[in-house]
């Protein structure tokens, strides 16, 4: 088994791109190529030769560097078979239940659609780590444009079912906010308190608060956490399913 290095650097307005490097057999992959400059400078940074790029889901803020990267590079390019009339470029294409090689890793492919609808995960088990693009944001989710709250509820059970100590690397820096609407929906959760006054810190000294980790998720994410009696009480959702409370808070996220 290969240790592989993981480099996360900001992009566009709040993106986040990410390079995971296999030093033993010489190949480095870009989640996604948010931007084709930042992505270029990422990599002569670190001294790695782009060999392959994963792609999430399609929107453009995390497509737009596909094409020239492959082109100047040669990269192999996988992504989500869900998305293959959406992306341009793609080599190979993968779903729930696949498992491919890099390096000396096996990355496993989970489909979470609900963001959109083909949007994929890759989970590195060996290493602990999985990049969930926009399903999970540290304390929030993605907002559902092509599916539907319930489709969005089973992705994130997918991921919420990881190992506890999975590192979560996610597409975008929306901490401070999504910290600010989790207290309006659990207040009482002193983990969250203190989760959100560490997140206000690191920005204000510009730091990332990315990646997080699935059992730091599991205390301060409201989106994972529709069971818990109090935020039902103050939802008014005492006996409805795990997904229409979900629905209910992400509902009050997009009117926040």
């Amino acid at each position: 088994m290969s240790t592989l290095t993981i480099h996360q650097f900001a992009c566009r307005s709040d993106n986040y791109g990410v390079l995971v490097h296999d030093a033993a057999a010489n190949l480095t992959a870009a989640i996604d190529a948010p931007e084709t400059d930042a992505v270029r400078r990422a990599l002569a940074n670190k001294g790695w030769k782009l060999t392959h790029i994963f792609v999430t889901h399609h929107h453009a803020d995390h497509t737009d560097g596909v094409l020239p990267l492959k082109a100047e590079t040669g990269c192999a390019v996988l992504g989500p078979k869900g998305e293959a009339s959406k992306i341009k470029g793609l080599d190979k294409l993968v779903g729930e239940g696949d498992t491919f090689a890099f390096g000396g890793s096996e990355v496993k492919v989970l489909e979470t659609p609900g963001h959109t609808s083909g949007h994929i995960s890759y989970w590195i088990p060996s290493q602990d780590v999985a990049f969930v693009g926009d399903t999970v944001f540290a304390m929030g989710c993605g907002r559902i444009i092509e599916g539907t709250p319930e489709m969005m509820w089973n992705s994130l059970q997918k991921i919420a079912k990881l190992p506890p100590a999975t590192e979560l690397y996610c597409g975008h820096e929306y901490t401070v906010a999504n910290a600010k609407f989790a207290l309006t929906i659990e207040p009482e959760n002193n983990a969250l308190q203190a989760r959100a006054a560490e997140v206000e810190k690191l920005r204000a000294a510009n730091k990332a608060t990315l990646p997080t980790r699935l059992d730091v998720e599991l205390e301060t994410n409201p989106f994972l956490r529709p069971q818990v009696p109090a935020i039902r009480t103050r939802l008014g959702l005492e006996k409805a399913p795990d997904w229409k409370v979900f629905a209910e808070i992400r509902e009050r996220k997009n009117r926040s």
